[in-house]
């Protein structure tokens, strides 16, 4: 008997072949997380797998500071993104590595349910092109400041 294998996704005149993939995890994410068969921390591992070797020590240091800041923080994939869901399973943040859209950079992305509002304008999003510690700091910071 043949074991029927997933075709990769292909690109369309609308979304890449990474859009579409983001868009496929995102179905299956929500379908697992209905059934009752999510494994956050299992995931987020298999996410840290499937990057580089740059981008997964930046991810697995993300993980550590975020699980640090706010342990009630739920590791999961968001568009198989590493991201951390607050309460009310709303996402705080996710990671989106260089590799996953061909990106010169990774970014570090705060969502609605973080708490980093200053004002009337304030960053959501920050690039990080090299881990180091002075970005590790501002990492820190940033996460704190979302969680509080």
């Amino acid at each position: 008997m043949a074991v029927a294998t997933k075709k990769a996704p292909r690109a369309t005149k609308t979304f890449s072949a990474e859009e579409r993939e983001a868009m496929e995890a995102a179905a299956t994410e929500a379908k697992r997380a209905r059934s009752g068969k999510a494994d956050g921390e299992a995931d987020i591992r298999a996410a840290f797998a499937k990057m580089g070797e740059s981008d997964r020590k930046m991810a697995e240091r993300i993980h550590a500071i975020v699980k640090q800041a706010d342990p009630s923080l739920e590791s999961k994939t968001w568009y198989g993104m590493p991201a951390y869901a607050n309460a009310d399973d709303k996402v705080v943040l996710a990671f989106k590595n260089a590799g996953k859209f061909g990106q010169r950079y990774s970014t570090l992305e705060f969502q609605d349910s973080a708490t980093l509002d200053d004002g009337d304008l304030w960053p959501v999003g920050f690039a990080i092109r090299n881990w180091g510690p002075a970005v590790e700091k501002k990492v820190v910071a940033l996460v704190k400041a979302a969680v509080s």
